[in-house]
């Protein structure tokens, strides 16, 4: 992890350095270690950031089955992208700029999350099978009708690291039925906020 001018800066200023030089010597990892992989193949949901050429940033959600999420190896996952709002804001600027964080965070049973930050690419459903998958991934995704994705995000991991739990709060499941890529504007409740 290279510490940003402006992290230094700021350690400095507020008196953090000893404290966050002990966080990036123990919690910061450049690869998902074991523990990683499986909280990640659990997960059913998470946040990514991008920004575009510009430094214009965007934050989305992304959604699945647990372990929509697959990992390749320690330093590759990928995610599969589904029919949205046409307008490729993630994707777009991933073309631009490929740069982009994930964070996964378990809100029901062990209220911890997960960052992982590296490089994106984006493949074409028909391009998958040259990704170097193992067979049981690609059989997976297969069985578990993925091919519904129109297509794939891969991420060369960069760094992971821990979002602790202190407040992360506890949420329960409800049972909702999920729609996966719908046109129908009633699922969709797109004019919730009572656009134009």
């Amino acid at each position: 992890m290279v510490m940003t001018k402006g992290e230094h800066i700021l350690q400095e200023q507020y008196g953090t350095t000893k404290k966050a030089a002990a966080f990036y010597n123990k919690q910061m990892f450049d690869h998902l270690n074991c523990m990683m992989k499986k909280f990640i193949s659990e997960q059913s949901m998470m946040f990514i950031s991008t920004a575009d050429s510009n430094g214009s940033c965007d934050s989305s959600f992304r959604a699945g089955l647990p372990g929509f999420v697959r990992i390749i190896d320690e330093k590759t996952l990928i995610y599969p992208e589904y029919k949205g709002n046409g307008v490729m804001a993630s994707l777009g600027n991933i073309i631009e700029n490929p740069q982009i964080g994930l964070m996964f965070i378990d809100f029901f049973e062990n209220c911890i999350g997960l960052h992982v930050n590296g490089k994106a690419s984006i493949v074409e459903n028909s391009q998958l099978s040259s990704l170097n998958m193992p067979k049981h991934l690609w059989t997976d995704i297969l069985e578990k009708g993925e091919n519904k994705a129109e297509r794939w995000v891969v991420i060369e991991v960069e760094e992971t690291y821990v979002h602790c739990s202190k407040h992360i709060p506890k949420l329960k499941h409800d049972k909702k039925e999920i729609f996966w890529g719908t046109d129908d504007e009633e699922q969709k409740r797109a004019d919730f906020f009572k656009g134009k």
